[in-house]
């Protein structure tokens, strides 16, 4: 039972971390030749869930020079639908470790009374 709720708890710091991915992936989105980041959930070796966040290197789109500017730059390769999409997911699998640590709560209390 504890060793559910270190997997749940371990999966929560994770999703905190992608929350804050996907944040930083919305507050840029307008800047131009800003690159999003990207936070892949793993298994631990010790049995939780690990982090690795890397940048996605695909090319935004062409934007017009700028005034006084010759070249074009680069927008934002950041898709504000798939980072929605991410915001979703991420929701619904706190909803569910959430649901975990309830649940050992709950058998936690009943262990007891039935000691009482």
């Amino acid at each position: 039972m504890s060793n559910a709720m270190g997997v749940a708890l371990s999966a929560l710091r994770a999703l905190f971390t992608k929350l804050d991915v996907t944040a930083d992936n919305i507050a840029n989105a307008g800047t131009a030749g800003f690159k999003k980041s990207r936070a892949d959930l793993q298994e631990a070796p010790s049995g939780g869930v690990k982090v690795s966040i890397g940048t996605v290197d695909t090319p935004g789109s062409p934007l017009p020079p700028a005034d006084g500017e010759r070249e074009y730059r680069e927008s934002s390769n950041v898709s504000l639908e798939e980072e929605m999409v991410n915001l979703i997911l991420t929701q619904y699998a706190f909803s569910a470790n959430l649901k975990t640590l309830q649940t050992g709560d709950e058998m936690r209390r009943n262990l007891l009374d039935i000691r009482v």
